[in-house]
């Protein structure tokens, strides 16, 4: 077959090579369903089912009702929120910084790519610890790197260890990816595997991006670690991002940030001045009124997820052939369902955890996303960010569906 000449491809493949969201498209799927006036319950987005607290909703009228808000800020943040971020992160991980460290961005998700684009060339590797947020390897590939998966399962408590890493490092290895709280599985590193895996990094000459945005979401008395604070002398080559989604219920407000070396954080912002100039203001005075308040919303989102968790974890544990650990953070369960696969229900049989996603979809209306949108075929992923009515009703259904596998 004939290479199309530039002018004949449509898509560029840097752009075709690219998987949609796959949380995203389930949750998606489960909204047309709903609109349709299907009773689909959705497990799929990673996004909490309360309010922004209205202190912050206010904020936001009063930045709409400025004039000097309706113009150009510079791009790297307004100083307030740079300010904020800073007080922030020495606040709530011990992690100190200045306002030159920070560039605010579009969310998380733009923080990811524009941390990656800016600290990697063509050819570089990430090591991507697996399961892994689905955004992470589509990123790392925009940017022009190659994600090197390293698969932990619920044996290990889906942590990689410092073995597994040093297995899968090359000469052309740059940069570690590292996500506690996780999603999808909730897995906390402990502080001492933190601090074992950021001395191998300093020692192995490498880079580290690790991604807080769950730092607040950990349950039962476990706290998740920053690592460059663990490790202070990997603070010159690990770089932070974290933003006030899932803290704050802001997912739709889209505020993140990079917080990092100077000369990094300098580059990102040339890029994000080319990409989008500022951040919407309004979105960022509401996020200077979130991080500058206390944490109490967060407290008490953090006890409505908790509860919900116990919830979600004893009920599936109820499921022949379905085995799920006890996550410690975020607001995901990431049980195998490997038990599950090639057994026939509802008179159908399910291969993979893909097709037993799409069966649960269709006889059950209960939205979940399979693992093989986060590197591990085998799993599903639910997240427990729903109402707690909407939470039992779907389980119950799941298990009165998979009951019948033979």
């Amino acid at each position: 077959m004939t290479e199309p000449s530039p002018a004949q491809r449509r898509i560029s493949r840097r752009i075709a090579g690219i998987s949609e969201s796959a949380t995203l498209a389930v949750d998606a799927k489960a909204k047309a369903l709903k609109a349709a006036g299907k009773p689909v319950i959705g497990f799929g987005a990673g996004e909490p089912d309360f309010p922004t607290p209205d202190y912050i909703v206010e904020a936001a009228v009063a930045a709409a009702r400025n004039p000097a808000m309706h113009r150009y800020t510079p791009a790297g943040g307004l100083p307030a929120l740079k300010e904020a971020i800073v007080a922030k992160t020495a606040r709530d991980s011990g992690l100190s910084a200045t306002p030159a460290n920070v560039l605010v961005t579009n969310g998380g998700k733009q923080a990811v790519y524009e941390a990656l684009a800016t600290m990697l060339d063509p050819g570089d590797e990430v090591l991507l610890p697996a399961p892994f947020w689905t955004t992470y390897p589509e990123a790392i590939r925009l940017a022009g790197g190659v994600p090197v998966p390293v698969v932990a399962d619920e044996q290990s408590g889906y942590l990689v260890s410092v073995g597994q890493l040093e297995a899968a490092r090359t000469p052309r290895t740059k940069l570690l990816l590292f996500c506690s709280p996780s999603n999808p599985t909730g897995a906390v590193y402990p502080a001492e595997q933190v601090e074992e895996i950021g001395r191998w990094a300093l020692e192995a000459g490498l880079w580290v991006l690790t991604d807080e945005i769950y730092e607040h979401l950990t349950y039962g008395g476990v706290t998740a670690r920053s690592m460059p604070v663990v490790v202070p002398e990997l603070a010159d080559r690990c770089v932070v991002v974290n933003g006030v989604a899932k803290t704050y219920a802001m997912t739709g407000w889209r505020v993140g940030w990079i917080l990092g070396p100077a000369d990094v954080v300098t580059a990102a912002t040339n890029l994000h001045s080319h990409a989008t100039s500022n951040v919407a203001n309004v979105s960022q005075a509401a996020a200077v009124a979130a991080l500058t308040g206390d944490l109490s919303a967060a407290a008490a989102m953090r006890e409505a997820f908790d509860r919900r968790r116990q919830t979600i974890v004893s009920m599936l544990r109820e499921i022949p052939g379905i085995a799920c650990p006890e996550p410690q953070g975020a607001f995901y369960v990431y049980p195998s369902v490997k038990g599950l696969l090639g057994r026939t229900i509802a008179g159908r049989v399910a291969d993979t955890s893909a097709e037993l996603a799409g069966l649960i979809l269709e006889e059950a209306e209960v939205a979940v996303v399979p693992g093989e949108a986060f590197g591990t075929p085998g799993y599903i992923r639910m997240s427990y960010a729903l109402g707690d009515e909407d939470l039992v009703e779907g389980l119950t259904r799941m298990q009165r569906l998979l009951a019948t596998a033979d």
